[in-house]
């Protein structure tokens, strides 16, 4: 009986996936341009009406800012991220339609050659991003550059939009890789030479964690990234997705040098705190497209590792 309403269970998931798809693949029937344009208004209402995610971002701005930015100058930024959400949702209905042989129309990469000198050492490539733009898009990009991302990730509760979301960014290679008990295959995946992104910008709990600086507020932030770089050394390297204009632009910077002390623990720290430096530069670049309305200074930060003597 309980298998029967496992499948059952199962096929229902299965249902409503494919209904969640077939309503992406309607919104991509809007014209690029007008859909651009639903999505800004949607999110200009979702800023009106969520107060407390709006709350959020203004905190946050607030922490990362000061009074480097005027109160006016936040709530406007609020306003941007908020409409950068929207579209969100009209670009990833419009990508599903989109040939690829239309993608050069409205897509460029730029620093392809960084990812490639990293891949020459021959350990594998890490890449180090995070929710700026529309990072939904990221995937794709590079795909269709030649070199399929493996992502990490953590399975969302709701099955049918984590099948959703597993089906629309490895539609072009790649795969999506649970951040539970995947170490093994990510180990051999690096072997292999092939890539690992990993989203790198929020909050996590005190086992995955390491404090390290985050816009001049100590954040726990997750150790995960910088314990494979010393493990293997396999190379960091920046990696995002911007609009910019009418158009959307990939950024491949140049591989952040690994730290090795010596020190275990002093390697994961400072590599750690270089990959938040690095991701903060890119945030300060595009304020208005980074995804402030996540807590990211959540809980008070701790120390993961037991003090020495």
């Amino acid at each position: 009986m309980a298998n029967i309403g496992k499948r059952s269970a199962n096929a229902v998931e299965r249902q409503i996936g494919k209904l969640i798809y077939a309503l992406f693949w309607t919104l991509g029937l809007i014209p690029h341009p007008i859909g651009k344009a639903m999505g800004s208004a949607l999110g200009w209402v979702w800023w009106h009406l969520d107060r407390s995610r709006k709350s959020i971002a203004l905190n946050n701005l607030q922490i990362a800012f000061g009074q480097a930015k005027s109160k006016a100058e936040r709530t406007a930024l609020t306003k941007c991220v908020f409409k950068n959400l929207g579209m969100i949702i009209f670009e990833l209905g419009w990508s599903l339609r989109l040939s690829p042989d239309r993608f050069g129309d409205y897509f460029r990469i730029e620093g392809l050659a960084n990812y490639e000198a990293a891949a020459k050492a021959g350990k594998g490539v890490l890449l180090l991003t995070g929710h700026i733009g529309n990072w939904e898009l990221l995937p794709i990009m590079l795909a269709i550059s030649g070199h399929s991302a493996n992502i990490l990730y953590r399975p969302l509760d709701f099955k049918p939009l984590d099948h959703f979301f597993i089906q629309t960014r490895t539609r072009f290679g790649g795969q999506m890789l649970s951040k539970f008990g995947t170490a093994l295959k990510i180990l051999k995946l690096l072997r292999k030479g092939e890539n690992i992104a990993v989203l790198f910008d929020q909050e996590v709990g005190l086992r995955q964690a390491v404090v390290a600086e985050f816009f001049g507020r100590r954040a726990n932030t997750n150790k995960g990234l910088a314990m494979l770089a010393v493990k293997t050394g396999a190379p960091v390297v920046p990696v995002y997705l911007v609009r910019e204009g009418n158009r959307y632009v990939t950024h491949i910077l140049q591989a952040l040098p690994l730290i090795q002390t010596g020190d275990s623990r002093k390697d994961i720290e400072e590599n750690t705190q270089q990959y938040n430096t690095a991701l903060e530069s890119i945030i300060r670049r595009y304020p208005d497209q980074w995804f402030w309305v996540h807590n990211r200074w959540r809980n008070r930060p701790y120390m993961a590792w037991p003090q020495k003597d």
